[in-house]
């Protein structure tokens, strides 16, 4: 599989170098309480506002991207919007102006506390199950070594699930004599109850974990997380399932209390537009103790979710600035965001699959309950990776390309700052490229 990195590193020379352009930074125009108000005060049903550009034009404008390069690999890591980015300063600023010793441990670590009870009552848990970590993969692999495991011990996931996870039990397999085993899922899929059957096949007597994402991060599949939770507590005297939700969350409207499950490991500089390196962590209460943190932890802590933030020093600016992305989150309203996202996809994917010579292929199901903002195109006779370089060399468009055994497409991700004049552009390029090949622009 083309990693992430890897898709990235093949895009060597940028566009801007390329066509020797200057960026055009444009600046930022942060949004004001009264416009806060104003945009979570508007009427409309989630579908009626995702089409409403007057909406999202003060929204496009908070944020300062280049619009000189379209991104549309906002999968990856998102921007942050301009009032994330100045919380951000202002809190690095402080560390830095007192002695740090007051700023950090005195006065901005008992803050963290307001922005953990503040993503606690956005996603309906406990504050006391909730870790705020760096990313997705910390998160998760809190939970894939915290976990005792034995030589023999089987532990469950797919073929489609993020690298690095699976390197993480590959490693407990080389170390401890895990077994891995991972199983296939057709690409797309609309059948949920598919999905809990074969991961109920796949699950012998020897089963002690199952690992699962909430949305595939390269094909942007939605997987039914409360159905195979429910069926993995009847095994086995109940399998525990981590759950990945790192495109999930602050995508998809939803709260952590309605999935049922144990653990939840999240990225929150992808959808909730959150400084780079902060994530979330959710344990459920009774699941805390049994779970081993990766840094020591005294033995009187075995029992606090705060075990797993005990990294040693570290700066707290992004983490009190995921405050601000939470207020800028709950502004568009989480049902408007889904509805923006999935309408941005549909949007292009709609396009291109009308294109007369029928060479687009969706690897993603365009149905509601199975997708959001995340889709992966294949054109039928384009080098995947070649087609990914070329957006980017030649017209600045940043998109993923993913070569994995079973399947090969470019990955669009779409925010909540992409005009849809940015998503027309991307339609005209990718409809040259159809008809003309990968020209080379002199």
């Amino acid at each position: 599989m083309l990693t992430r990195r890897a898709a990235l590193g093949s895009l060597a020379v940028p566009f801007a170098a390329n066509l020797s352009l200057a960026p055009s930074r444009r600046k930022a125009v942060p949004l004001s309480i009264s416009d806060l108000d104003r945009l979570a005060q508007t009427p409309g049903e989630p579908d009626e506002i995702a089409r409403n550009e007057d909406f999202w034009a003060p929204i496009q404008r908070a944020f300062t991207q280049d619009r000189s390069i379209i991104n549309l690999n906002n999968g990856g890591c998102s921007p942050a919007p301009a009032l994330v980015q100045e919380a951000q300063r202002k809190h690095l600023e402080r560390a830095n102006s007192m002695p740090p010793p007051v700023a950090l441990w005195r006065e901005q670590e008992p803050a963290r506390e307001h922005v953990r009870a503040g993503l606690a009552r956005r996603w309906g848990v406990d504050p006391e199950e909730i870790a705020i970590t760096r990313n997705a993969s910390e998160s998760l692999q809190i939970c894939q070594f915290g976990h005792e495991l034995h030589a023999g011990d089987e532990v469950l996931t797919t073929t489609l699930d993020y690298p690095r996870m699976i390197s993480t039990f590959k490693q407990r397999e080389r170390r401890e004599g895990v077994v891995l085993r991972q199983i296939k899922l057709p690409i797309p899929c609309e059948d949920n109850a598919e999905v809990v059957r074969r991961f109920e096949q796949a699950i012998t007597p020897k089963t002690t974990l199952i690992l699962m994402c909430h949305m595939i991060n390269i094909t942007g599949q939605i997987l039914p997380v409360k159905d195979v939770v429910a069926m993995a507590r009847t095994k086995n005297g109940g399998i525990p399932v981590i759950v990945d939700g790192a495109h999930a969350l602050a995508h998809l409207e939803f709260k952590l209390s309605d999935l049922h499950c144990d653990f939840y490991g999240v990225s929150l500089h992808k959808w909730l537009f959150a400084p780079h390196g902060t994530g979330l962590l959710y344990v459920r209460r009774n699941k805390i103790k049994g779970l081993w943190p990766l840094m020591g932890a005294a033995p009187e802590s075995e029992d606090n979710i705060r075990k797993f933030e005990e990294i040693g020093t570290h700066p707290l600016a992004a983490t009190l600035a995921i405050g601000e992305a939470l207020i800028f989150h709950e502004t568009i309203g989480g049902s408007r965001k889904e509805a923006r996202l999935r309408y941005l996809r549909d949007r292009w994917a709609t396009r291109l699959l009308a294109h007369p010579s029928k060479r687009a292929r969706l690897h993603t199901s365009l149905k509601p309950a199975f997708s959001c903002g995340i889709a992966t195109v294949q054109i039928d006779g384009l080098d995947t990776v070649k087609l990914g370089d070329w957006l980017w060399n030649t017209h600045g468009i940043l998109a993923t390309p993913i070569k994995h055994d079973e399947f090969e497409g470019l990955r669009v991700t779409p925010s909540v700052y992409t005009t849809l004049a940015e998503i027309d552009r991307f339609c005209e390029v990718m409809e040259g490229a159809i008809n003309k090949g990968l020209e080379i622009k002199k």
